[in-house]
C-alpha cells in the first residue's frame, strides 16, 4: 500500500473523524469578535492550541485541518503545530485554496482560487508535516431572472480545479480531501439537493479520473443531501441519510478511501444525528465526518478569550467529537 492510501486509510479509521479548523483570518476574525474575543494573531494561535491540544481528541480525531497562519504558528511551549499535534496522535492537514471567488460572466456563482504555484506550496507544506490537504468548491442553489443555478459551466470549472489540486497533492505525498460543498443556503428542497448534489459529484470524479487520481489516497467531503435553510419543513435524519447514501452511490468509485461528510451550517446536534443515521446503510467506504462549526462552535462560546476557561472549551469540543465518534461507530444515543 502506497504512503498516501495508508494516511487515506488512518484518517478513516473506525470511529474517527477529521477537525476542521482551517478558517480563513477574516473568518476566524469575526468569530472571535461574535464571542467577545480581540480578533488578534495571538489569540488565534491561542484558540487553535485549545482545540489541537485537547485532551485525548485522538480518541475521536484522526486529523486537524489549519490554515496557512496555524501551520506556520507554534505552542506557547515552541513546538510548531504539526509537530505538536503528531506528538497527540493527530495528523496535521493543511487548507491550500485561497477562497471562492465572484465567477466572472456568471452571476451569483463562484470559482474557488489557489491553483498558481499550487505543486510548489504542496512541496514546502509536505517539508512541513503536512499529511494531508483540503481545498472547498462551492455550489449555489437558487432560481432567479438570471434563470436555475448552479450552471453546469460553474459545476465544470470547480470539478477541474478540485481534480488539479488533489493531483497536486498525491504527487507531493499529501492525501487530498476533496471539498465540493452543495450550499444549505436557499429554499430548495431535498431532492433538488441530492439531483443537484449527484451531478457535482458526477464531474468530480469525471475530472479526477482524468488526472489518474488515486481514489484509495483521497477523501470526498460532500455536503449532506439536505433541504435549505428556508424551505420551510425539515427532514427526518432517516430522510437525509437515505438521500445522500443514494446520491454517494451514483458516482463514488467503490475503492475510495472514505467519506467524511462537512456539517455545513446545521447545528451541531443534527449534524450528529444525520450522521449517525448514514451508519445504517451498507456502504464500500467508511462514512465519518470532517466538522467545523459543529465541532468547535461550543468550544468557542464555552472560552471566550479567557485563559481561566481553557479547559472548559476543550471539554465542550470533546464533547462533540466524542458524540460524532460514537455516532459513526454506530453507539450514538440522541439526549
Amino acid at each position: 500500500m502506497s504512503q498516501i492510501r495508508q494516511i487515506a486509510a488512518e484518517m478513516v479509521a473506525p470511529g474517527k473523524g477529521v477537525l476542521a479548523a482551517d478558517e480563513s483570518i477574516g473568518t476566524m476574525d469575526k468569530r472571535l469578535e461574535k464571542a467577545g474575543v480581540e480578533p488578534t494573531e495571538e489569540n488565534r494561535r491561542a484558540y487553535r492550541e485549545l482545540l489541537a491540544g485537547t485532551p485525548g481528541l485522538s480518541e475521536g480525531a484522526s486529523g486537524i485541518i489549519l490554515s496557512d497562519e496555524t501551520m506556520r504558528q507554534s505552542f506557547a511551549d515552541g513546538t510548531p503545530f504539526p509537530d505538536a499535534t503528531r506528538a497527540v496522535g493527530v495528523l496535521p492537514g493543511i487548507k491550500v485554496d485561497t477562497g471562492a471567488k465572484p465567477f466572472p460572466g456568471l452571476p451569483g456563482e463562484t470559482i474557488t482560487e489557489g491553483l498558481d504555484n499550487l505543486p510548489a506550496r504542496m512541496a514546502e507544506y509536505a517539508e512541513m508535516g503536512a499529511a494531508f490537504a483540503k481545498w472547498r468548491a462551492v455550489i449555489t442553489i437558487s432560481s432567479g431572472p438570471d434563470g436555475e443555478l448552479p450552471t453546469d459551466a460553474a459545476i465544470r470549472a470547480n470539478a477541474h480545479a478540485l481534480a488539479r489540486y488533489a493531483a497536486a497533492c498525491q504527487e507531493a505525498g499529501v492525501v487530498p480531501i476533496v471539498e465540493p460543498e452543495v450550499l444549505m443556503d436557499g429554499s430548495h428542497s431535498l431532492e433538488r439537493c441530492a439531483e443537484v448534489t449527484a451531478a457535482v459529484h458526477a464531474a468530480v470524479f469525471r475530472e479526477l479520473a482524468d488526472l489518474n487520481v488515486d481514489p484509495a489516497g483521497m477523501i470526498l467531503k460532500p455536503n449532506m443531501v439536505i433541504e435549505g435553510t428556508e424551505y420551510g419543513r425539515e427532514s427526518t435524519p432517516e430522510q437525509v441519510a437515505a438521500a445522500a447514501v443514494e446520491v454517494l452511490k451514483r458516482n463514488l468509485p467503490d475503492d475510495l478511501a472514505g467519506v467524511a461528510f462537512l456539517s455545513g451550517g446545521q447545528s451541531p446536534e443534527r449534524a450528529t444525528a444525520n450522521l449517525a443515521a448514514m451508519q445504517a446503510h451498507e456502504t464500500p467506504w467508511p462514512l465519518t465526518f470532517s466538522f467545523g462549526r459543529a465541532l468547535v462552535d461550543p468550544a468557542l462560546k464555552a472560552w471566550h478569550g479567557e485563559s481561566s476557561l481553557v479547559g472548559a472549551g476543550q471539554d465542550a469540543l470533546s464533547e462533540r467529537v466524542r458524540a460524532n465518534a460514537a455516532a459513526v461507530r454506530g453507539e450514538f444515543q440522541p439526549a
